[in-house]
């Protein structure tokens, strides 16, 4: 048996299994991860979207980003539109496909600007025309929107580039802004939810993107039962492999001699032997008629 299962092409599956199987544990884990991790954040993003408003200034201040377990709450403040540094976020989805994002800093009563992403907005003929964004409302105006960190390349795979069109970024990259408005700037920025008074034409509104735990758990489920599946037909494959060497082995070993090829008996009365058969008595006697010729 164990002469058998050492064989060269068994030993090539036991390595199989032996990498295979915790590789298929391995993934099964890691994707019971990702399951939890989404499903911290989807219950986080419930929980703060319901949440009531609160004034920016208790969640976000100058220099210092958004923490994580703040993003999507509702924040409210009043100021006036600086849209002559407004710029425009692009290859931003929307109702009628790609465009861009309006960004615009609101000058709050307090001092520090919030970056205020108002909606989406139709791009040009290409994307590397620069549309013009609707107007906002003069004078003081008070807004509410959902919070988030600032974007950088950890948390988006992009970066801002030098080659874009003048007033178009990429990500809202807070810091790199910060450095070029007039203003303080809060960490972080918001989504558009509300303002008053209200444009007549204002941007789209972005829609909430709602976290979810997609398939993660039930991915993870297949890994384990791909791990349970590959030991069981490496079970089955070992006893086939000694079932068939011990029926081989039975086979060739009841002697030397395992007779004709036609399975026949060389001491059976058939005529064929050497025995006494019919065809010997043939051969040796004579017909009784004969004998009284």
């Amino acid at each position: 048996m164990l002469k058998v299962l050492s064989s060269s092409r068994m030993l090539a599956f036991h390595a199989l299994v032996l990498v295979v199987v915790p590789s298929f544990i391995w993934l099964g884990f890691w994707q019971l991860d990702r399951w939890e991790e989404r499903s911290v954040s989807a219950n986080l993003q419930q929980d703060n979207v319901a949440a009531e408003p609160v004034p920016v200034e208790d969640l976000a201040s100058v220099g210092t980003d958004v923490a994580p377990e703040d993003r999507w709450r509702t924040v409210e403040a009043t100021g006036t539109w600086d849209t002559d540094n407004e710029v425009l976020l692009r290859n931003r989805d929307g109702s009628q496909g790609v465009g861009f994002h309006v960004l615009t800093p609101l000058v709050t009563e307090e001092g520090p600007a919030l970056l205020v992403n108002r909606g989406w907005i139709q791009r040009g003929e290409n994307a590397r025309d620069t549309p013009e964004p609707p107007a906002v409302p003069g004078g003081e105006v008070t807004v509410q929107g959902r919070l988030h960190y600032s974007e950088n390349e950890d948390n988006t795979g992009l970066s801002n580039r030098d080659d874009l069109p003048a007033g178009q970024i990429m990500i809202v990259d807070v810091d790199e802004l910060a450095d070029v408005l007039p203003h303080d700037v809060y960490g972080g920025y918001i989504e558009l939810t509300d303002q008053a008074p209200v444009p007549e034409n204002p941007p789209e509104r972005v829609p909430l993107h709602e976290e979810d735990t997609g398939m993660s758990a039930s991915y993870a489920v297949q890994w384990w039962v791909f791990a349970v599946v590959a030991v069981v037909g490496w079970i089955v494959l070992m006893r086939r492999e000694v079932r068939d060497a011990r029926e081989l082995e039975a086979s060739g070993g009841d002697g030397d001699d395992p007779g004709p090829a036609d399975g026949t008996d060389p001491d059976s009365g058939d005529g064929t032997g050497s025995g006494g058969g019919p065809a010997a008595g043939g051969a040796a006697g004579t017909c009784p008629h004969a004998a009284v010729d």
